[in-house]
């Protein structure tokens, strides 16, 4: 079972890469054709996506967890599996998001490469969902983990939010960019109080599920 659940990590944490690198292809090529020769604040935008940052860590923490796997380890190492919790919550979070408030609506990297958008947002969140159901290794973590998992959203939404009046956005030429559209207060109905409601309820989707996925630890362990 160690070696299927490596060899399916490497699998999908090669999916992401290559999604990834698709969409940035395609992306590039899109800022092109607008006339954009100085692609630089588009990258940073694209890099921007909490779906983007989100896959690049899973595809990071998939590799080290089937190298672990390999190596024929007993139990993963306290802070891999502290990690592979906030990357877990983090994946199935941007699921939710995305196909309960997203999906067809069309986002701000340029254009959407349909078979990467659906390794993103679909495939790579299941796969991690069902990875930390049911892959060996993982230890029985403490509740207080859960702080861990909220500090990178908490981080990103700061970033985001004083970073969008900030920057210039030449494919609308506008004077603002937010990566989704339930952040940009220029699009809420009521503003920052909208947007406000929309980042409480994502960080409570992010709390509940680091929990239920804390509480699966314990339960299995103590089975």
């Amino acid at each position: 079972m160690r070696i299927a659940f490596a060899a399916l990590r490497i699998l999908v944490a090669g999916a992401i890469v290559a999604a990834i690198i698709g969409q940035l292809m395609t992306s590039l090529a899109f800022w092109r054709a607008a006339g954009i020769e100085d692609p630089t604040v588009q990258l940073v935008n694209f890099f921007s996506f909490f779906t983007i940052l989100s896959n690049v860590l899973a595809a990071a923490t998939l590799l080290i967890g089937a190298a672990l796997l390999a190596g024929g380890r007993g139990e993963d190492p306290r802070w891999f599996a502290v990690v592979r919790l906030c990357v877990t919550t983090y994946m199935v979070t941007t699921g939710i998001v995305y196909n309960l408030l997203l999906r067809g609506i069309e986002l701000p990297q340029g254009t959407t490469l349909p078979w990467s958008n659906e390794v993103l947002h679909v495939v790579a969140p299941l796969w991690l969902l069902i990875d930390w159901l049911f892959a060996p290794g993982r230890p029985a973590l403490r509740w207080r983990a859960v702080w861990a998992v909220v500090a990178f959203p908490i981080v990103w939404a700061v970033y985001t939010l004083v970073r969008g009046p900030l920057t210039y956005d030449a494919l609308k030429d506008q004077d603002w960019w937010y990566p989704y559209p339930f952040l940009d207060p220029n699009l809420a109905p009521t503003g920052y109080w909208s947007v406000a409601l929309y980042v409480l309820l994502i960080a409570a989707v992010i709390g509940l599920t680091g929990l239920g996925a804390v509480w699966v630890s314990r339960r299995r362990v103590r089975r």
